[in-house]
């Protein structure tokens, strides 16, 4: 079945990368520089949940280096879909009410598109950015995510605001390049695509942002130039 949807090419996948100049230049901002030299404000949210002694709420800007070091540090972005010209396979297995043939068809274009996703963030850490070129890790490591560096996606519980969607793509290019679009939600489509940011900082982790309070609301409604009607539509499943 693999090989007949291959062949009758069911399955399209497209990707786009790529790696700005960044720093952290305020406590919860990365400014990125994009192609065109645009310096673009990446805004994130800290974690405002009550911890151990010892125990920081982190906030994502926190694995870039400030702007006040003097080093200049750099992020990534990445956008891949496995979905494109499925849909007339959709349609047709709905007038024939195979359901099941719908189902395995998203199924395997989900899958294809992680998988890809997957082997770009291998070749970014051991070749396009380099900063783990001795990394030889099994596939048993690869699943436990036991490589340096992190792919978080807006809308994911690390930054779970996705209007942060169209700066990345915009920096990408990645409608151009891939064919992926922003839906009025900010959904993706096709539906079988990923997209996010990648992070090499040693230390980078995957994290729940969890609940935020209304004075962090606020400076985030600031920071994005939102009225705080807007901000509580995003934040909403956030707010304390």
């Amino acid at each position: 079945m693999l090989k007949k949807i291959v062949d009758e090419k069911w399955l399209t996948a497209r990707a786009v990368i790529g790696l700005f100049p960044a720093n952290a230049t305020a406590p919860d901002t990365v400014t990125a520089t994009a192609l065109d030299g645009a310096q673009v404000p990446l805004e994130f949210l800290r974690q405002q949940i009550k911890k151990a002694p010892g125990q920081p709420n982190i906030n994502l800007s926190d694995f870039i280096a400030p702007v006040e070091t003097g080093k200049q540090d750099w992020i990534g972005g990445f956008a891949v879909t496995a979905g494109e010209g499925i849909e007339k396979w959709l349609d047709k297995f709905k007038k024939e009410h195979d359901d099941y043939s719908s189902i395995m068809l998203k199924a395997l274009a989900d899958r294809l598109a992680e998988a890809f996703t997957e082997l770009l963030h291998e070749r970014v850490r051991k070749e396009f950015w380099a900063y783990a070129t001795e990394e030889h890790l099994s596939n048993e490591q690869l699943i436990a995510e036991e490589y340096l560096g992190i792919r978080p996606a807006p809308g994911y519980p690390a930054c779970p605001e996705h209007t942060e969607k169209y700066k990345l793509f915009d920096l990408l290019g990645a409608t151009a390049s891939t064919g992926i679009t922003l839906t009025e939600s900010l959904a993706m489509y096709p539906a079988a695509s990923v997209s996010g940011w990648y992070f090499a900082n040693p230390q980078a982790k995957y994290f729940g942002l969890g609940k935020i309070e209304r004075d962090q609301l606020q400076d985030y409604a600031t920071r994005k130039g939102w009225d705080l009607e807007t901000a509580e539509k995003w934040l909403r499943p956030n707010l304390d």
